[in-house]
């Protein structure tokens, strides 16, 4: 049996049955994009085959389906990146397009929003809202004042406000977001995909981002968002196209769908959801928080942990579970209170003195804090533990190196093609493994973990909390931090309510329905 995070299907229905694939929102309408026999061949792999769907004025649509399945090369045809292959059937308002590439996509009015936003940071609001209507053949002066007029007038559009001047580089993930919709908006877009828009965002930040996508729908403009967090698919979205391996698996409606339905159409798998049952009363206290405080970010939390259990911490945006999970692991210094591990009390410095105590933690920015990217997926295995593979010369033993390198892969079966490849080629579920990894290579006693599923689709997260169902079995004290309800109630033994740098409310899985926790944490 897998288990993994799904919301409550009740709270999901909402309609009809969704097993039948729909082929257009209203067929009395013309699609804005339609598409035909779309394949596309990368050597002896097939990314796309016989790919075909169609996206309708104003809807807004969801492309869902695992890392690999097409998603995003089906994007880079659309957008002009790549050329189909022979036989491909690209209509845009009936009319046919062929030999598409970026430039002639962005006068059609088709705009993405890639995950890494590809802003500018250095320049300001303004400049990278509007910069490209200084572009031209020929030199001229910029028009800064033009240019501040027409990213006023899109934010305003937009119903937001920020500081035309600040740099983007100062902004948050979620304002950048703003600025990147907007720059497509200026370029007059009629169809804007967003590729994993939420990922960073917090449940508030996500809130916002919809109620601007459904502005944007409003206006007409049709958008295809894609999202590994299934239950905001289904609430902004109408229809869902699903790819499968390279392969169209069919369209359909949002209405009556539910999250195990879609998990199932994507992955072609059977997922049982289930809360843990486990009695750990008798089981030792691994760690004891008594009273922690943190001036401005938490105050009097007490929780204990015992040997096997996974405690889950959630909350809204700010309720100060991150900051937590730092002063655990040596980052910033506790004001009041005491944490003791195993019994003995916890005085930390650094992250260096949790480490030596058996403290390990997978932080939620997997991409800048848990992973070099340019470096090896052996490196990054074996960063957090170089002084045990040392020699009676003091220099590295690369046959304990390599040896545990080996061991992890195997253990954590990540899919790879050499060690010695850059761990940025791994997809976001096997980049995770690799973060787990370099973090029980340490041996911990409490393993801390931050989000950990964030940018991770839906069956490598399956794979991942059963790794972290196995570990608590091994006995490893776990603390699971996610503002994804479903998250949180589906792995966890108990669950903290975090408000407000406080603790409000404790759970236990089972005994409290998750529509409960859901109503208590967004009231």
């Amino acid at each position: 049996m897998i288990q993994a995070a799904s919301p409550t299907e009740s709270a999901r229905a909402r309609g009809p049955s969704s097993d039948g694939p729909v082929e257009s929102a209203e067929s009395d309408r013309p699609a804005l994009l339609k598409l035909e026999n779309i394949s596309k061949h990368f050597g002896g792999v097939k990314a796309l085959q016989n790919v075909r769907f169609d996206i309708m004025p104003g809807e807004v649509l969801c492309l869902a389906g695992e890392n690999g399945c097409g998603k995003s090369t089906i994007i880079k045809v659309i957008s002009g990146v790549y050329q189909p292959e022979p036989g491909a059937v690209m209509r845009m308002d009936g009319q046919s397009i062929e030999g598409l590439d970026p430039a002639r996509a962005r006068e059609l009015g088709i705009q993405v929003i890639w995950q890494d936003l590809a802003l500018f940071p250095e320049m300001t609001v303004a400049e990278n809202i509007a910069f490209e209507q200084n572009l031209g053949s020929r030199p001229r002066f910029v028009d800064y004042s033009r240019m501040r007029d027409a990213a006023s007038r899109i934010l305003e559009r937009l119903g937001v406000s920020i500081d035309l001047g600040r740099s983007v580089r100062s902004l948050s993930i979620a304002q950048r977001q703003i600025v990147a919709i907007a720059r497509a908006l200026v370029a007059d877009a009629r169809l804007v995909f967003m590729d994993e828009p939420t990922a960073s965002l917090s449940h508030a930040e996500t809130e916002a981002l919809l109620k601007i996508v459904r502005r944007l729908s409003s206006d007409g403009i049709a958008v295809v968002f894609v999202s590994h967090r299934l239950a905001e698919v289904l609430d902004v979205c109408t229809r869902v196209t699903v790819f499968r391996d390279g392969k169209y698996v069919g369209t359909f409606p949002t209405a009556g769908m539910t999250q195990t339905r879609l998990t199932e159409l994507m992955t072609g798998r059977t997922f049982d959801y289930e809360v843990r049952k486990t009695d750990l009363s008798a089981a030792p206290v691994v760690l004891d928080v008594k009273g922690l405080s943190r001036a401005g970010e938490y105050s009097s939390v007490d929780f204990r942990i015992r040997k096997g259990e996974i405690l889950g911490l959630t909350g809204r945006l700010g309720a100060g579970r991150t900051e937590i999970a730092l002063s655990l692991f040596g980052m910033t210094r506790p004001t009041a209170g005491a944490v003791t591990l195993e019994g003995r009390a916890l005085s930390l410095g650094s992250n260096r003195d949790a480490i030596r105590a058996g403290i390990a933690y997978v932080s939620e920015d997997r991409l800048q804090l848990g992973l070099v990217q340019q470096q090896s997926i052996g490196d990054n295995t074996v960063s957090a533990v170089l002084d045990d593979l040392l020699d009676a010369s003091r220099l590295i033993s690369m046959k304990k190196r390599n040896a545990l390198i080996r061991d992890w892969i195997q253990k954590l079966a990540v899919k790879i093609g050499k060690p010695d490849d850059a761990v940025s080629t791994l997809s976001g579920g096997n980049q995770q493994r690799i973060v787990l990894a370099k973090w029980l290579a340490t041996n911990p006693k409490l393993l801390i973990l931050d989000s950990p599923t964030v940018g991770v689709d839906v069956g490598a997260r399956a794979g991942i909390f059963a790794i972290i169902h196995k570990l608590a079995a091994e006995g490893m004290a776990i603390l699971l931090i996610s503002d994804e309800i479903p998250e949180v109630y589906f792995n966890s033994d108990r669950i903290l309510h975090l408000r407000d740098g406080r603790v409000v409310a404790e759970y236990v899985p089972g005994t409290t329905t998750i529509d409960q926790i859901e109503r208590d944490v967004h009231a």
